[in-house]
């Protein structure tokens, strides 16, 4: 199983200075976060677009490409490019540029996003949220298999025959489906064939069985093998699980709070937080034994092929951040390894 992390560069008020840190240290940080993953042997640095107030990621693609020339193995992704929002001619040369400064290590993770504000930010309708997903879904198809392209669509302008420049080294570029709970998104992954990556983020993993059973179904009616399972979640790993609770806590709530005060939520206490880090919780937040536990538990739900650690639900000191992911690295994917050779 690859192991790896994803980010929104989220940037809250910090423990540390009780304050936001600056956008510049952020970046600074998170390119130290990249470069140790990569040195310590994880498989996959993932980095998600938003454009809100409480994270940074509003240009995934740039920073992929600043982690691209830090590092030597890691594979780098998006987690998610909000397709719906973007035109996928540029989306789709912006990573054939970061295959290439990689060596081919480049992937592109789509979905139709968890908020809305890119929907106006870039004017785009979002009554035909999904209609305008599903077509530039087919634009991207298309680009992935044509050098020369030539496609016509509702929503978008045609293309009658232009090359595109560059190229991905990778032929073709990996392309990954993001998925929360919408079955139909599930169906329709599967059914192309593509792997999809499946937020886990509350409730009781296996309530999600039935997503993964989805995608494969839908693969193996159109004829296509069985596609790669992603897991995708929330977490933190200290020494001991008293500690990684208390450093994880307080950034999840103010995360999750602010989530909470936008959807009818109610704030989250600590008992709940605790709750959701049992085994059977969403949360991989705890000591390494625990986190190895969890995944191995999951992996017999799922019988995934990858997972991904959001560890930065909020703002966690950067020191401590640095050995979640060094006790990520060196304990828990040795162990990993081991028990799924």
């Amino acid at each position: 199983m690859e192991l790896g992390l994803y980010t929104f560069v989220e940037n809250t008020i910090h423990p540390e200075i009780g304050n936001k840190l600056s956008a510049h240290q952020r970046f600074v940080n998170l390119l130290e976060e990249v470069e140790l993953a990569d040195q310590l042997g994880l498989d996959m640095y993932a980095i998600g677009e938003h454009h809100r107030e409480e994270y940074l990621a509003s240009s995934p693609s740039t920073l992929l490409a600043a982690a691209a020339a830090r590092t030597s193995k890691i594979r780098l992704s998006s987690s998610v490019t909000v397709l719906g929002s973007e035109d996928p001619v540029r989306v789709y040369q912006q990573f054939a540029t970061i295959d290439q400064l990689s060596g081919g290590r480049a992937e592109i993770m789509i979905g139709r996003g968890s908020f809305i504000e890119s929907f106006p930010l870039f004017g785009q309708d979002l009554s035909q949220y999904d209609e305008i997903f599903a077509e530039k879904l087919d634009l991207m198809l298309n680009l992935r298999k044509n050098p020369v392209l030539k496609w016509s669509g509702k929503h978008r302008p045609g293309v009658d025959n232009r090359p595109i420049f560059p190229q991905p080294l990778q032929q073709p570029i990996p392309l990954w489906i993001a998925v929360g709970g919408t079955p139909q998104s599930a169906y329709r992954a599967g059914k192309l064939g593509l792997p999809m990556a499946l937020a886990i983020i509350g409730g009781y993993p296996e309530q999600f069985r039935q997503m993964a059973d989805i995608h494969r179904h839908g693969a193996q009616e159109s004829g296509h093998p069985k596609p790669l399972l992603s897991i995708n979640s929330h977490g933190f790993i200290a020494d001991g699980s008293q500690d990684a609770g208390d450093v994880a806590f307080p950034a999840f709530k103010t995360i999750m709070d602010k989530i909470g005060q936008e959807r009818g939520w109610p704030p989250m206490s600590r008992a709940q937080f605790d709750a959701a880090t049992a085994l059977r919780g969403a949360n991989f937040v705890g000591s390494p034994q625990q986190v190895i536990d969890k995944i191995l538990y999951q992996h017999e739900i799922f019988g995934h092929d990858r997972f991904l650690m959001q560890m930065s639900v909020g703002s966690v000191p950067h020191k401590k951040m640095l050995r979640s992911i060094e006790l990520f690295a060196t304990v828990v994917k040795p162990a990993i390894d081991k028990a799924l050779s």
